[in-house]
C-alpha cells in the first residue's frame, strides 16, 4: 500500500503546525492585499503584520458566501468595461489575484460565484483525501463527479493525478455504460456520490456483471450515514468521506480511524457562534470558518454557512491536524416573523448588548398568522428581562418574552433560531 500518512506535515506535533501557519499568515494577507483589493477592504485597517495568532485573526470580519455573491455581482456590472488585465476585479470581485491565463480554469456555483483554478499540482488538495483512502500511484480512478460548471470533476481528477493514476472521466448519468466501463477496465475506487455508487452497482446486479476490482471510494456531496457505509463493506468496497467546497477546496477528511474529519493542512479552520465571528469553545457546534493560505484566491474567514464542531486530541490513525465532526446541518437559521426577518446577527447584537447573558436561543411558536416569539436565555434570575425585550424589539422590530433558563440547558446543536411554529 505504500506509505501510510501522504507527508510529513500529517504528524507534525500540534503546536509546530499552529507556529508555521501563523509565521506564514502576515506575509501572505500583505501579499493578498496588493492583488486582491476586496481582501484589503475585508481587514478595515487590520495590519497583516499583526496576525501572528488566532485571537488576532479573530479580529477579522467573517466573510459569508451571500456577501461574496453579492460583491461579486457588483463588481461585474461596475466593471462591463475592465481590461483583460482586470478580469481578477471584474469577475472574481476582487479577491483572486489572478485573471485569464494565469488561472487554468473559471468555474461557477449556484447563485453565480466564479471561482479560478490556478495551475499548481493538487489545487483543490484532495489528493490528501485519495492517499488516506487508500489510493496510489499506478491505480486506475474511476470519477463520477460532473466535469461541467462546477469543479467537483476536476477536484478529484487532479488529486489523482498528482498521486500518479489515471482517471476514467465517467461524470454522471448513463449507469449502464458507468457499469461496462467498470467491468472493462477494472478501476481500483472510484470518486463521486455515495448515492451514485449504490445506482451503479444495483444495476450491476441487475446486468449479472461482478466489479471485484472496485474495493475504495472516496464520496463527497452528500451525507454518508452508517447504514450507507455498512452497505457498501457488505459489497468490499471501503467507503470514506470527504468535506470541501469550490471555494476552498478539500477543508477535511475521514480516515482509517473513522473518527471524524481530519482537516486539511494549508489552512486555519475556525467554529464560531452563528451570526458573529466569535469562536466557540471547543466541542460547541457552530458555524464553520475558513482561512485558506491559497495565493490565487486568498480567502479570510471564510463563513461556509455550516455547522459543525471541532473533536478534542489527536485521530487515532496517527494524523494529528485538528478534527471536526463532519456537516452537521447550515448555519443559516433566518425566519420570518409576523412578516419580518429575523437573522442570527441580530439575537448576536442583543448578547452583545447584555454581556451577563451566557447562551441563547430564540424559539417561534404558535400558528401560521399567530407567530410568538421566546427568547430562551441562559442567564442569572437578576437579569434584566425588559432591559433585553427593548433590545430584541430595537433589533428586529418585533416583541418577544425573555425566559431564563438555567445554565447548560440550551441544547449544543448550533441553532440561535428555533422555527417551532405548526403549519398543520
Amino acid at each position: 500500500m505504500g506509505a501510510l500518512f501522504y507527508d510529513a506535515r500529517e504528524t507534525s506535533p500540534v503546536d509546530e503546525r499552529e507556529r508555521d501557519l501563523f509565521a506564514r499568515l502576515p506575509g501572505f494577507v500583505h501579499a493578498a492585499c496588493e492583488r486582491a483589493p476586496a481582501v484589503a477592504r475585508q481587514l478595515q485597517g487590520i495590519d497583516p503584520a499583526g496576525l501572528v495568532d488566532r485571537a488576532a485573526l479573530a479580529r477579522v470580519p467573517v466573510l459569508r458566501k451571500s456577501e461574496l455573491l453579492q460583491i461579486q455581482h457588483a463588481a461585474r456590472i461596475a466593471r462591463e468595461g475592465a481590461t483583460l488585465d482586470a478580469e481578477r476585479l471584474r469577475v472574481f470581485g476582487g479577491f483572486a489575484t489572478v485573471g485569464w491565463g494565469a488561472a487554468r480554469r473559471v468555474y461557477a456555483s449556484p447563485g453565480p460565484i466564479y471561482e479560478p483554478e490556478g495551475t499548481r499540482p493538487d489545487y483543490w488538495g484532495f489528493a490528501r483525501a485519495l492517499h488516506a483512502v487508500g489510493v496510489r500511484p499506478g491505480m486506475l480512478v474511476h470519477n463520477c463527479f460532473s466535469y461541467h460548471f462546477t469543479p467537483a470533476g476536476g477536484m478529484m481528477e487532479s488529486a489523482a493525478h498528482a498521486l500518479g493514476c489515471t482517471v476514467f472521466p465517467g461524470g454522471v448519468g448513463q449507469t449502464e455504460q458507468q457499469v461496462r466501463a467498470m467491468a472493462d477496465l477494472a478501476p481500483h475506487a472510484y470518486t463521486g456520490t455515495p448515492s451514485f455508487l449504490r445506482i451503479i452497482l444495483e444495476k450491476a446486479d441487475e446486468m449479472g456483471v461482478a466489479l471485484p476490482s472496485l474495493q475504495r471510494a472516496l464520496f463527497s456531496g452528500e451525507a454518508y450515514p452508517p447504514s450507507l457505509q455498512a452497505w457498501f463493506k457488505d459489497r468490499g468496497i471501503q467507503g470514506f468521506q470527504a468535506y470541501g467546497s469550490a471555494d476552498l477546496g478539500m477543508v477535511a477528511f475521514e480516515t482509517s480511524a473513522r473518527e471524524g474529519l481530519v482537516v486539511n493542512e494549508d489552512l486555519i479552520l475556525e467554529i464560531v457562534r452563528p451570526g458573529t465571528g466569535r469562536p466557540v469553545p471547543e466541542g460547541e457546534i457552530g458555524e464553520l470558518v475558513v482561512t485558506t493560505l491559497n495565493a490565487d484566491y486568498p480567502l479570510l474567514r471564510f463563513g461556509t454557512g455550516d455547522l459543525s464542531a471541532l473533536m478534542p486530541g489527536a485521530s487515532p490513525c496517527g494524523r494529528t491536524n485538528l478534527r471536526i465532526r463532519g456537516w452537521l446541518g447550515r448555519a443559516d437559521q433566518t425566519t420570518k416573523v409576523r412578516g419580518m426577518f429575523v437573522h442570527p446577527e441580530q439575537i448576536a447584537h442583543v448578547l452583545e448588548r447584555h454581556a451577563e447573558i451566557g447562551r441563547a436561543r430564540l424559539v417561534v411558536s404558535g400558528e401560521t398568522g399567530h407567530d410568538v416569539m421566546t427568547l430562551q436565555v441562559e442567564a442569572d434570575a437578576a437579569l434584566d428581562t425588559e432591559a433585553v425585550a427593548a433590545t430584541v424589539r430595537e433589533q428586529t422590530k418585533l416583541r418577544a418574552v425573555i425566559e431564563i433558563v438555567a445554565a447548560g440547558s440550551l441544547p449544543n446543536d448550533g441553532k440561535v433560531i428555533e422555527d417551532a411554529r405548526r403549519y398543520d
